[in-house]
């Protein structure tokens, strides 16, 4: 860890470059990104996009470069994931400003950001020891079965914007720990905090040149050709449902097929039993709903209350809402910042006015300014309102009444995602039952369900995505096995199936 007097280095520059086959440059393509900040449009970066040449480049000096980077001993690549975690602290201050202008994401967001990505980066330091081999038993005489795990060669990253930082490194971390080289492609709206700061960081902390480029790209000139170029083995992807799907599809129409792990949409159910701590479920009803404007893929999405606790429940829910501080991301008490962008932002506004269509009653709301959505609370919700049905990533809080414990678990399995959920309850051993008749890929007894821990399995069921990130998950995701046999004495091989009596293995 650098020592406490010592003076930080100059802040980082450049943005309007990436990190290409270990240059700096700019990319080739037409067309022009600029990265702005959505709570007061002040202009960031202007970065000259990638296009397929760049792109080509970048896959080709990635495969170039792995290899030699796979044969290090573990603990060289062990030492560069430590000193990166050492730069984040000597720049904590620059990383959490820059996620805070680029994603309008709060202080108190940030801040837990850059906890979430200091945390993997010294757990992925521990993965590079995780490339362990099996010895196999064979019904065959004098026969050795070996399983090598190894590196799968070069991953590709497409990370979403929404937690940026985070949703880069837990599968930049891992991969590069356990051998690979990596190609990231940024959201348009953070190409900085998703990809081009992550790339400062590593190239600080002594990174070989060449394992790591970012290449920030339109979909429509880079996206395609990103999944279905023949180098990458394996392509990290967290994002909508519709769009994974069609990443799955192009993995496996590709010229080379390839894994892919997906983490997906959500729709997470918040159950609120009627022995609860009244207390202790707002509170985390507050945080697990409004942090980061709602704009989290395993936020809660849908309050699903029993009739007893309802009323009470939603009387002092509204009351904190109400009294949430929304506006200015930068100051330390903000709660609620700025949509990411227009589009996200009239999407909500439509999903708002179709609440009310379809009969949903507004107990808290506001009228926006700029891009701050005020956090907004309806009642008389039911499960089958689109304010229900569909994911809403904004502060935007539906709450379903039900009769009792069986109709929440109906209600809480009745979507097409499964990726986060929460339930409610003193008695903590019936969550558990409850919790394990949800179909969610993660549930929570009696917390909100923004967690993400570096060794604790992440990922969805149903439409919420394939694999599991974090842990030995990202072994499992990052790695093959080569199964490889000794035969140390000479064997007998059958000439007619009569000299056959057993398994043919058996010699």
């Amino acid at each position: 860890m650098p020592d406490q007097g010592q003076p930080v280095a100059r802040a980082y520059s450049d943005f309007h470059l990436m990190p290409i086959a270990g240059t700096w440059r700019k990319g080739r393509s037409a067309k022009v990104n600029q990265d702005r900040n959505p709570f007061d449009g002040e202009l960031l970066a202007e970065i000259q996009q990638a296009d397929r040449s760049d792109l080509d480049e970048a896959y080709a000096a990635a495969r170039k470069a792995q290899p030699a980077w796979g044969a290090a001993v573990p603990g060289e690549r062990a030492a560069v994931l430590r000193r990166a975690a050492e730069v984040m602290e000597a720049r904590r201050e620059e990383i959490i400003s820059w996620i805070v202008r680029e994603s309008g994401g709060t202080r108190i967001k940030a801040s837990l950001e850059w906890s979430s990505v200091h945390a993997v980066m010294l757990y992925a330091a521990g993965l590079a020891y995780g490339l362990e081999g099996r010895i196999l038993p064979a019904d065959v005489p004098g026969k050795e079965g070996r399983v090598y795990r190894k590196p799968v060669g070069v991953v590709g990253v497409i990370s979403p914007w929404n937690w940026p930082l985070q949703l880069t490194a837990r599968s930049l971390a891992p991969a590069l720990a356990l051998g690979n080289a990596v190609v990231v492609k940024p959201a348009s709206d953070t190409p900085v905090t998703g990809g081009l700061l992550t790339a400062k960081i590593f190239e600080e902390a002594g990174l070989p040149a060449g394992l790591l480029s970012v290449v920030v790209g339109a979909g429509s000139e880079i996206g395609d050709a990103f999944v279905a170029h023949e180098i990458p083995r394996v392509i990290s992807f967290t994002g909508s449902t519709p769009v994974g799907r069609g990443i799955a599809r192009l993995a496996a129409e590709s010229k080379v097929l390839k894994r892919v792990d997906l983490e997906l949409g959500g729709n997470g159910p918040f159950v609120v039993l009627e022995d609860a701590d009244l207390d202790q479920a707002v509170e985390a009803a507050v945080f697990g709903k409004f942090l980061h404007q709602g704009q989290i893929c395993m936020i809660v999405n849908r309050f699903i209350v029993v009739d007893r606790l309802h009323d009470a429940f939603v009387e002092r829910f509204a009351d904190r809402a109400r009294r949430l501080k929304a506006g200015d991301p930068d100051l330390p008490d903000t709660l609620v910042g700025p949509i990411i962008n227009q589009s996200q932002f009239d999407g909500l506004k439509e999903m708002i006015a179709k609440a009310h269509e379809t009969g949903a009653r507004q107990i808290v709301g506001g009228e926006p300014q700029g891009l701050i959505m005020p956090p907004h609370v309806f009642t008389g919700v039911t499960n089958d309102m689109p304010i229900a049905r569909n994911e809403i990533f904004g502060p935007i809080a539906p709450v379903i009444r039900v009769r009792d414990e069986e109709e929440a678990i109906r209600v809480a399995n009745d979507t097409e995602y499964g990726l986060s959920a929460t339930v409610f309850t003193r008695d903590l051993e019936r969550g558990v039952r409850l919790a394990q008749r949800i179909e969610a890929g993660m549930v929570h007894v009696n917390d909100q369900p923004v967690n993400d821990l570096p060794n604790n399995p992440f990922g969805g069921e149903k439409n919420s995505g394939i694999g599991r990130f974090n842990g030995g998950w990202g072994i499992e995701a990052f790695t093959t096995d080569q199964w490889i046999t000794v035969q140390h004495q000479p064997r007998r091989y059958p000439t007619d199936a009569g000299q056959i009596t057993g398994p043919w293995a058996s010699g």
